[in-house]
């Protein structure tokens, strides 16, 4: 007789093989939540992780947007992240995918390298206003960014309808409209780059269409480059970058090679041209004698004595040699430049908004409502008590070297 243990043991679905089955089922459901939490978590944390790459890299390359284009971020799409955005530096790109492929992560790469292909080769452009305005963003009512003179050679990044994403001489990134440039590819801005040129050297004037000077051909500002094209009796025959054809009067410019070969700037030649600006117009985003703000001005000044410097205070700030930083003014000679802001604190970094030049006897010159000379003197007329009390430090750029810094004298034109 089988009792009733005997009968529930031989029941089929207690079976020794069935409870030997339900075991392995049991285990692949906890492996199958355990990857269920692994794949919720995993993603995250990968994400992240690309995010810090990319936030180191472009720490690494590219600290200052002004300056440097790595606009670069990863999105996730099922399984898979996908890299996008764009730059202009192929190392930064190459650095950030050989980071992600060492770490054994797997992407997307839908970065664009610029320039843009859309650009079919065009990646170079002149200048071919007097005074080109380049915006913050690809629109008139944008930002006024900085200023670029005539004749100066550009690098064209991308398009946005009529308007170019383009990089001055100095690196700085902003947006012109198509009227402010003549678009060239490589080959046609070799041969620009190589003919003779003139540089307007009058604070403000014109070009003509004939040596009668009846009608204008455009308006010139000082540091304004054409190309030569030959000797009048009394002018320059030019040409600008588009083709057009202008007289330019002897006496308010001369050749850019001999400009350049009898460059040898002094303290004194550096302060003889600040005081030429004196009463020209604040403009925020100025760089040219039409209108300057603080840092256009200095960079002006540096210019017309054949010298790139960088485009803002705050950039401006880390090039030179230290002289200054009590303030001991007894230091300073003739064309230092002069830091204004606020000091750092335990929770603030510093903050540099402001540059003037000293020009000697407790002087500096600066753009500032316009081009004026100040005083650190309290018994002076023109002391500038606010200045004063938000000194930082002075810099002395004139015949200092860096990678910042460009010398005229020793480059074929611009640096390219």
């Amino acid at each position: 007789m089988v009792n009733k243990y005997q009968k529930r043991s031989n029941f089929p679905f207690e079976s020794p093989q069935f409870r030997t089955m339900k075991y392995i089922s049991q285990l692949w459901k906890c492996a199958l939540v355990i990857l269920l939490i692994a794949s919720c978590t995993l993603a995250p944390k990968n994400t992240r992780f690309l995010e810090e790459e990319i936030q180191e890299i472009k720490t690494r390359f590219a600290p200052d947007k002004r300056v440097a284009l790595f606009d670069v971020s990863v999105v996730k799409k099922g399984p898979s992240f996908i890299l996008i955005g764009e730059s202009d530096m192929a190392g930064a790109i190459t650095a950030l995918k050989d980071n992600l492929a060492s770490e054994n992560i797997t992407f997307i790469d839908s970065i664009q390298l610029l320039p843009s292909s859309e650009l079919k080769g065009k990646t170079r452009a002149v200048i071919n206003v007097s005074v080109a305005n380049l915006r913050s963003a690809p629109k008139h009512s944008a930002e006024l960014a900085t200023q670029a003179t005539l004749g100066t050679p550009v690098k064209v990044l991308k398009k946005a309808e009529s308007w170019y994403y383009i990089q001055t001489p100095d690196k700085y990134l902003s947006w012109v409209d198509e009227g402010g440039i003549t678009l060239m590819d490589n080959k046609h801005f070799e041969q620009w780059k190589a003919q003779d040129k003139i540089i307007y050297t009058k604070t403000y004037g014109h070009s003509y269409r004939s040596a009668d000077e009846k009608d204008v051909v455009s308006d010139l500002v000082a540091g304004g480059i054409l190309e030569f094209v030959k000797l009048g009796e009394d002018h320059f025959v030019a040409a600008y970058p588009d083709g057009r054809i202008a007289f330019v009067r002897f006496d308010e410019a001369q050749s850019y090679l001999g400009w350049i070969q009898n460059m040898n700037p002094t303290q004194n030649d550096l302060v003889a041209t600040s005081k030429e600006l004196i009463g020209v117009p604040y403009l925020w985003g100025g760089t040219s004698t039409k209108g300057v703000d603080c840092s256009g001005f200095t960079k002006t000044v540096f210019f017309l004595n054949g010298m790139i410097i960088p485009r803002d205070a705050s950039q401006q700030v880390h090039t030179g040699k230290p002289i200054d930083s009590l303030p001991n003014f007894d230091n300073l000679q003739k064309g230092d430049l002069l830091f204004f802001g606020t000091k750092a604190t335990d929770s603030n970094k510093e903050k540099v908004v402001h540059v003037g030049m000293w020009i000697g006897n407790n002087e500096f010159i600066h753009a500032s409502k316009m081009v004026r000379i100040s005083s650190m003197d309290p018994n002076a007329d023109n002391y500038d008590d606010f200045n004063r009390n938000r000194y930082l430090r002075t810099k002395r750029i004139l015949k200092e070297e860096g990678d910042a810094l460009i010398n005229l004298t020793q480059t074929p034109l611009f640096k390219d």
